[in-house]
């Protein structure tokens, strides 16, 4: 092992011990909690270190408040003499803890070289690997050209409008300051990640007409106009879907076709509280909604992706009676993927050949993270994700991530700073 490795090795207490910190503030999004905290923690470790911190509020994205305020956090250390910057992107949020944990997931416990917890593999792990790879780095190497640059960046859990989206409109990855990008999510320490699937999340609403339960023929039942939207999409949109394949290297294997996910369903009288102890009154629903979540394809299209789903409720509109809908986007997201042959894919190919002695597997993410906002606002295309961690693990209770794949993904973006930082 090189010298630069053996100072990762020695790093290793620091590594655990600055994870498990990470995993003790409790960044939940949403509503997004601890924002500040987990800002200043990042300040007073790299300030000492020679970064100048900056903190970012995103005024106005979606989700700040006085309350729940948008903190990110931007540091650089600038070399001794021009070169090119290079960037470390983590996403400090984490969602919701959910059911079936055996342990506090805040807890950031060690056990038989895991550290378990709320956002261990998604993303602080990696987050923590990035920092160790860059002290090292710069203890090994003062003398370098160029900058480093880390951030943690609120909101990817939720889109990331009120991180790097807002970031990026601000000209922080404005390629005439930063050239390559390095995002540590959890896709596996011998994977580069190229980029990400399209998404459109939209909100379907069937219309119906109010009238008494006990006599539904006078008026207008949305619920079963809704029923007749999932019975089209079972009949022909998910089998569509299911015989569309990206050339893209997306995995898992299930993720390489078109997909649609519905999120939630809502028809009739609101839900009431635990505290409620009445029935509901007798009416028949005149609004149903669902929201629906469609993962597409690179070579399907935005365009396509909509116009077949508002073919299937025209259809219904022109053939069912009394049926009539309305369709509102909530969300979109463009597919982004970076050329195999971009300086920073080459750059890490060659780190995990020097560290792991093998080629990396080049992958695309089912679902979309924060590469694009660096591709679609900064223009950045020099951009990939590279991080320890099992994908499959995130957002699962009892979430762990390995402190040897830490050590082995700090070593790699340790290399990869040698090779664009050192003349």
């Amino acid at each position: 092992m090189d010298p630069l490795g053996h100072r990762i090795t020695d790093k290793r207490d620091d590594l655990v011990a600055l994870t498990q910190d990470l995993i003790r503030i409790p960044t939940l999004n949403p509503p997004g909690e601890n924002y500040a905290a987990i800002c200043d923690f990042l300040k007073a470790r790299l300030e000492p270190r020679g970064f100048a911190v900056t903190l970012v509020r995103a005024e106005g994205a979606p989700g700040d408040s006085d309350r729940y305020p948008r903190w990110n956090l931007v540091a650089r250390r600038d070399g001794t003499r021009p070169g090119e910057c290079v960037h470390f992107n983590s996403h400090t949020d984490v969602v919701e803890v959910g059911h079936g944990w055996t342990r506090d997931p805040f807890g950031g416990d060690l056990d038989e070289g895991r550290i378990y917890g709320r956002g261990a593999c998604d993303m602080k792990g990696g987050l923590a690997a990035s920092i160790i790879a860059v002290e090292a780095f710069l203890e090994e190497h003062p003398d370098f050209a160029g900058a480093i640059e880390i951030s943690g960046t609120a909101d990817e859990e939720s889109g990331g409008y009120g991180g790097v989206a807002y970031l990026a409109e601000q000209g922080w990855f404005d390629p005439a300051r930063v050239q390559h990008v390095i995002i540590p999510e959890p896709l596996n320490k011998d994977r580069i990640c190229l980029g990400h699937r399209g998404g459109w999340w939209a909100e379907i609403e069937t219309r119906g007409e109010i009238a008494h339960g006990s006599m539904p023929f006078l008026g207008d039942c949305a619920v079963r106009h809704m029923g007749a939207v999932l019975q089209a999409f079972e009949d022909k949109l998910f089998p569509a879907m299911a015989a569309r394949h990206t050339e893209m290297p997306v995995v898992p294997d299930g993720a390489r076709q078109s997909t649609m996910n519905i999120n939630a369903i809502h028809g009739g009288q609101p839900e009431y509280g635990p505290d409620f102890t009445g029935l509901p009154a007798h009416c028949v629903p005149d609004s149903c909604r669902i929201t629906i979540d469609r993962r597409f394809l690179i070579e399907e299209g935005l365009d396509a992706t909509q116009a077949e789903i508002v073919a299937l409720l025209d259809e219904l509109k022109a053939t069912r009676p009394r049926f009539d809908y309305e369709i509102r986007e909530i969300n979109r997201v463009i597919p982004s993927m970076t050329d195999r042959d971009a300086p920073v894919v080459t750059t890490v190919t060659q780190a995990i050949r020097d560290v792991l002695g093998r080629d990396p597997e080049y992958v695309a993410s089912p679902g979309s993270y924060d590469q694009k906002h660096i591709d679609r606002i900064g223009k950045l295309k020099n951009c990939i994700a590279y991080g320890p961690g099992v994908l499959e693990l995130a957002h699962k209770p009892d979430e762990w991530v390995g402190v040897d794949d830490m050590l082995d993904s700090a070593r790699v973006m340790a290399r990869s700073l040698q090779a664009l930082l050192l003349p």
